[in-house]
């Protein structure tokens, strides 16, 4: 038996085995390497250096390089900087989109872009404060905690990407959104209590948003249709829906039509079960005040 390292490669052509090159980098997202090479073809049609290209912008030689490599995702502010001293028409706010998108974890990409245009969304999140709800300190705090550990950079750019889907909250057209969270979830210590009650008034601010219904499962509810875990019931713009399930890194969107609708069911029974708008603004006013 022959026994294959990870740089064991088989030509599937030829049968061959080929050494995977010693210097192959890491899995750099096509849209940062896509942006990348167009920003430099613009700097260059614009007689610019890197060097000369950062200074106009406010950036240094490194972080330019960095974003015409691939290696680094350009942020807003860069964009609409270079844009703006490439003469570049607005190409690169275009891909500035799917920049972004690439920052999220690989598995949750592909429902981030259905998310997007989403014209209604349906959530129930028993153990955390659902990711289009959670302030910045809380969602860093998640990723900080990540096993095994993400470096800073990558820390940074989830919870930039995470933050960045929060357009939903407030896009024309507005979106109708609901959250049931398990109280667990408020209780729970994420970071300290700095940031919970931070949180906690978030979740104050935004459930007053006439698109946004935000309701809390008590925690002595019971037996309920929810202890499966966590779920999502989404309607496309083109009045599909779907469901999406994940667990532990792995996400699943669900597109058997009686299996989304079971996920409907089984939401509709979890609102009736849990605490209506106002009771939940009650209760999460008194975790404020005991803190």
């Amino acid at each position: 038996m022959t026994v294959r390292t990870a740089r064991d490669v088989r030509d599937t052509r030829t049968g061959r085995r080929t050494a995977k090159p010693k210097d192959e980098g890491p899995d750099v997202p096509g849209a940062w390497s896509a942006y990348g090479v167009l920003l430099q073809h613009l700097r260059k049609r614009a007689g610019l250096n890197q060097q000369q290209l950062g200074d106009a912008i406010g950036y240094s030689l490194e972080q330019v390089a960095s974003v015409e490599q691939g290696r680094r995702p350009a942020k807003a502010a860069f964009t609409v900087a270079a844009e703006r001293v490439v003469k570049a028409g607005g190409v690169l706010e275009v891909l500035q989109g799917e920049v972004d998108r690439a920052k999220l974890p690989r598995f949750f990409r592909n429902f981030a872009l259905i998310e997007a245009e989403a014209v209604s969304r349906f959530d129930y999140e028993p153990l955390l404060i659902p990711g289009l709800l959670q302030t910045e300190r809380y969602a860093r705090a998640l990723f900080a905690g990540h096993c095994p550990p993400l470096n800073d950079e990558v820390i940074d750019q989830h919870t930039e990407a995470r933050l960045g889907r929060q357009k939903l909250l407030t896009r024309v057209p507005l979106a109708e959104l609901s959250f049931i969270i398990g109280e667990e979830a408020l209780r729970n210590p994420v970071g300290d209590m700095e940031v919970m009650r931070g949180q906690w008034q978030h979740l104050l601010e935004v459930g007053a948003s006439r698109n946004v219904e935000v309701q809390v499962m008590p925690a002595e509810c019971g037996f309920h249709s929810g202890l499966n875990g966590p779920f999502v019931v989404l309607e496309t713009k083109e009045h599909q829906h779907l469901g999406y399930i994940e667990s532990q890194e792995v996400g699943c969107v669900v597109h058997d039509s009686a299996e989304v609708s079971a996920f409907g069911l089984r939401y509709g029974k979890l609102r009736s079960q849990a605490l209506n708008g106002v009771e939940s603004a009650r209760l999460i006013e008194r975790l404020v005040g005991e803190t």
